[in-house]
């Protein structure tokens, strides 16, 4: 009888159960349900709700136990930095606040200027600052009051915080923990000082448990509503990023890796962490990686920006003269491709593009501030994005050359972006590095291969890459047009700059 890994994989907009198995050296999966992930907004507020969410994991689990599939385990990653406050009676005083919520605005900017510095925080953590980390939601939350945290005995990270609703068992998963922005980078632990600085202490968080630990079983409420027995649940790579890094199917330590989805991250794979005057000037961070590695890298916004838009142009449905409009990837990335290139260009990581009521009309902003041809239709809507990212990511590339301990060969892109060609070959054009592209579900394929080294399937991470590598078809861009590419990059950082 075949035995199944349960891979739970949440994004920041959509979520996904898959199960998998591995025979004769490749890893064979499928996937059981796919649903949205949705912000709600009420109150003057965005949330997660972590009970659909919940629910749909215990859906796709009654899912697998009625097809009478034997599981080894469960493992569930998420996006970054969110996490739940739990009260003195062991419920969930709140749903989480998501990481766009407006209420960080400022507040990072306020913490570093009353509490602690900037090289301090950098200095202890590694992290690159961003509004939204844990610690500035935090800090947010203490200066506003809020009576979720005023009531909280336990602090649980998004990933931790639905492996104890199925175990009841609470952890602090390292490569979650690390994306806080209170991870002390040397010692691997939640830093005290910084904890004290938004009145919480080491105690109110879970124990450290590495990518690979054991969590719990599935409690007897969870074995009764799903019809399962005492499945073990692993704790995984939490953080998403985490888990991808873990599926890229590199032969050797010479590569870089883009992971692209609603965000870009950018990066390398380090023994330790790169903490230094640039890496600090440039925003670099350091979060946990798989066997005591380091994700040295650089968040980028990724496909968010078309991800906006494409929604805006799906609400407005048609076109002017009452035609419908092909809103398909397929039609819209080929439509793109017939426009002019970098005829309007955009820094993707402008504080704009953060959230914005409307993310067409952000570009067009931005494009009529910095004197440039406005773009109007969708088509050229998407050709900015993609011309635009594949710049920026040459940007941050050249950064990575000059920290990296060793030559990088070759950029590796996995998660859903990963199946953009047209994207990925103005990666390669841009960056003059041959691209690999796939997994697209790197996310889900590191989750699944971190359950079976729990399980003794694998050897380590070398052995869990080598089977993915055997498992998928990677499809390879070369460099084209590189003087092409040169010149738009210069006019690319006048544009930004």
């Amino acid at each position: 009888m075949k035995e199944y890994f349960f891979s739970v994989d949440l994004g920041a907009t959509s979520g996904r159960t898959i199960i998998a198995n591995i025979n004769n050296g490749r890893l064979e999966q499928e996937e059981l349900t796919r649903f949205d992930n949705n912000l709600i907004e009420t109150g003057g507020h965005f949330y997660w709700d972590i009970y659909a969410l919940y629910f749909e994991i215990i859906r796709g689990l009654k899912m697998a136990a009625a097809r009478k599939l034997k599981l080894v385990s469960i493992g569930i990653d998420t996006w970054g930095v969110d996490f739940v406050c739990v009260g003195d009676d062991d419920a969930l005083l709140r749903n989480p606040l998501a990481y766009r919520d407006p209420h960080t605005f400022g507040q990072m900017e306020d913490y570093l200027e009353h509490v602690a510095s900037r090289e301090e925080v950098y200095d202890i953590t590694g992290i690159q600052f961003m509004n939204f980390n844990s610690l500035f939601q935090l800090h947010a939350m203490r200066s506003a009051g809020n009576s979720a945290l005023q009531q909280a005995k336990k602090i649980l990270f998004v990933p931790d915080a639905l492996s104890w609703m199925l175990t009841g068992r609470q952890v602090c998963e390292y490569t979650i923990a690390s994306t806080s922005q209170m991870l002390n980078a040397r010692t691997g632990d939640l830093d005290e000082k910084l904890l004290k600085s938004v009145g919480l202490s080491r105690n109110m968080f879970g124990p450290m448990v590495q990518p690979g630990s054991l969590i719990g079983t599935l409690t007897p409420e969870v074995q009764r509503i799903t019809g399962l027995g005492a499945v073990p649940v692993v704790a995984v790579a939490g953080h998403d990023t985490g888990s991808a890094v873990a599926a890229v199917p590199a032969s050797n330590e010479r590569f870089a890796y883009l992971s692209s989805g609603t965000w870009s991250l950018m990066g390398i794979e380090t023994p330790e962490a790169i903490i230094s005057k640039e890496s600090y000037n440039r925003n670099f961070t350091n979060e946990g990686g798989v066997e005591g590695t380091t994700r040295f890298l650089k968040n980028i916004c990724g496909m968010w920006l078309y991800e906006c838009c494409r929604r805006e142009w799906k609400l407005k449905a048609d076109t002017a003269d009452g035609k419908a409009l092909d809103l398909s990837h397929a039609a819209l990335q080929s439509a793109a491709m017939q426009e002019e290139a970098f005829r309007s260009l955009i820094n993707p990581d402008d504080a704009c593009f953060a959230n914005p009521s409307s993310m067409v009309e952000a570009i067009q902003i931005y494009c009529r501030e910095t004197r440039q041809p406005v773009p109007e239709t969708p088509a050229q809507l998407c050709r900015c994005i993609f011309d635009s990212l594949a710049l920026r990511y040459r940007q941050v590339f050249g950064w990575l050359r000059e920290f990296a301990p060793f030559n990088i060969d070759v950029l590796h892109i996995i998660g859903g972006g990963s199946l953009n060609r047209y994207l990925n070959q103005f990666t390669a054009n841009s960056l003059g590095i041959e691209v690999l592209a796939g997994p697209q579900e790197g996310t889900a394929i590191g989750n699944i291969m971190l359950q079976a080294k729990a399980a003794g399937l694998v050897a380590d991470i070398w052995d869990m890459r080598r089977i993915i590598a055997n498992s998928i078809n990677l499809q390879a861009f070369h460099p084209q047009d590189t003087e092409l590419w040169a010149g738009a990059y210069e006019h690319y950082l006048e544009v930004i700059h």
